[in-house]
């Protein structure tokens, strides 16, 4: 029965014993290592043990080491064979080294040094290589479950990534957005996504591929501000070996991995001319050449691209090449900023609740009241991005699922108490009896106390100079109870 060792196995098949005790006690701290004195003994050896390598002279009594290592691979093939001999055997060896499969010819007198590094590839190369044989036989077996798997994966995403699914409210600016989106994304004309970052343009770009006849294909993202011109140039073209300074080995990049779906170039403003003409060709000719190679590759891929800049200014400026703006912008879509669109808010925060509470041990946690009129009033700068990790913010500093505004960011709340302010100078300046203007000014009034102390009922009530059953009453009377 043969088993496995802890350390990789190393048989010696050598006649002499003084160059197997030699070879046993250069390697004996890095192997298990066994000994045989000829072909027959090896063979013996190797039924009854697990034998990753076979290092073996080749000069024995009765059969060459080159011969009997082509006996091995025909019975044990996946045993990295090594041969070790004299200058005089080297032509013989050579002559036998493609039959026998042999890994490495080691020569005499050996390098302890040398031999320990060779033994040590080897040892790898088996384990690459049965690693490799083990992934192959999970693929045969797996590949249908694995369809299933990729199958139900893309179905998850094309309802996740629905036109239908944008979260908006029924008066959003949004909406007219998705209709664009819904009329261009059946067809494979390149789009271009405007808007401030964070807006979703990325979301809406997952959307469109989504919608498309390219969805069972692959997505793929670049953001081309953040990758200097020579590593942007091998992510979207790939490169070969050697091409430049760390190309190790070969790599296929991002637009031959989409071909038959669609790459979304995020901030494509920022690049350089000189990568932009390079773009522009492949866009032009549906052609890419991976950085040092000489040979074209054939692409078909659909091109989304957003940026937050004004590129018929940067056009006019001279600072983004105009046939590729045309190119990118077959259809513009202007993507609107969080501020333009309060209405939304409400909706886009309640997903975020919903999409992180779980994480948080809150299952079912919720709003109340003022702290969906503060989010509505606060001009969310980072946009949706911005409004998502105040949730999470909310949620980390939450003792219970009901958050509340004492647990909203002091920019938010400050946001909430000017906009009180400034709609306090506007009721000065109401019409209407003295009665009606006081109690409107007092209601304000009220509410903003409140924010400030974040809708802490008792010190707002110790400022206003009322008792905590006074201060009820005009939240009552004036509709102003939390939900």
């Amino acid at each position: 029965m043969r088993k496995k060792n802890r350390l990789p196995t190393v048989l010696v098949v050598d006649d002499e014993v003084r160059s197997q005790e030699a070879l046993r006690r250069a390697l004996e701290e890095e192997f298990e290592v066994l000994t045989a004195s000829s072909a027959e003994e090896a063979r013996r050896i190797m039924e009854r043990d697990f034998v990753q390598l076979l290092l073996c002279d080749q000069r024995m009594p009765g059969m060459s080491g080159v011969e009997f290592l082509k006996q091995v691979r025909s019975q044990w093939p996946d045993v990295v064979r090594m041969i070790i001999s004299g200058y005089t055997d080297s032509e013989d060896v050579i002559a036998g080294f493609n039959e026998a499969g042999i890994y490495q010819y080691i020569l005499k007198p050996w390098q302890p040094e040398l031999l320990l590094l060779t033994l040590r590839n080897a040892a790898e190369l088996y384990r690459l290589q049965s690693e490799n044989q083990r992934l192959v036989l999970e693929l045969r077996t797996s590949e249908p479950v694995l369809k299933k798997r990729v199958e139900a994966k893309r179905d998850t995403a094309r309802k996740r990534f629905a036109i239908a699914e944008l979260v908006r409210a029924p008066d959003s600016p949004m909406n007219k957005v998705c209709e664009l989106i819904a009329r261009v994304a059946p067809h494979g004309i390149s789009v271009l996504l405007i808007g401030e970052s964070g807006t979703g343009k990325e979301l809406l770009a997952r959307a469109i591929h989504y919608a498309s006849s390219r969805s069972e294909r692959q997505f793929v993202v670049e953001n081309c501000g953040a990758v200097p011109d020579q590593l942007l140039e091998s992510e979207l073209f790939g490169h070969k070996r050697g091409s430049f300074t760390g190309a190790y080995e070969d790599r296929i990049g991002l637009f031959q991995q989409a071909d038959g779906g669609t790459i979304f170039l995020d901030e494509i403003g920022e690049t350089s001319p000189a990568f932009q003409v390079k773009l522009l060709r492949a866009l032009q000719e549906g052609e890419i050449r991976p950085v040092g190679s000489s040979k074209s590759l054939s692409v078909d891929v659909r091109v989304i691209a957003a940026t937050n800049r004004d590129l018929e200014q940067e056009v006019r400026e001279g600072r983004f090449r105009e046939d590729l703006y045309y190119r990118l912008a077959t259809v513009t879509l202007q993507v609107p900023a969080l501020r333009e669109r309060p209405m939304d808010i409400p909706r886009i925060a309640t997903k975020f609740l919903h999409g992180a509470s779980g994480a948080f041990g809150f299952e079912g946690a919720s709003f109340s009241a003022e702290v969906i009129e503060c989010l509505k009033a606060y001009r969310w700068p980072g946009n949706v991005r911005d409004l998502q990790n105040e949730i999470l913010r909310m949620l980390a500093l939450s003792d219970g699922p009901r958050l509340s505004a004492e647990h909203l960011n002091p920019r938010v709340l400050r946001a909430a108490a000017e906009e009180e302010e400034q709609e306090l100078h506007l009721l000065a300046g109401l019409d209407g009896s003295l009665k009606d203007r006081l109690e409107a000014l007092e209601a304000r009034l009220v509410k903003e106390t409140l924010i400030r102390h974040r809708w802490n009922k008792t010190r707002a009530a110790q400022e206003l100079g009322l008792s905590r059953v006074g201060l009820r009453s005009k939240l009552s009377r004036y509709g102003l109870e939390t939900a």
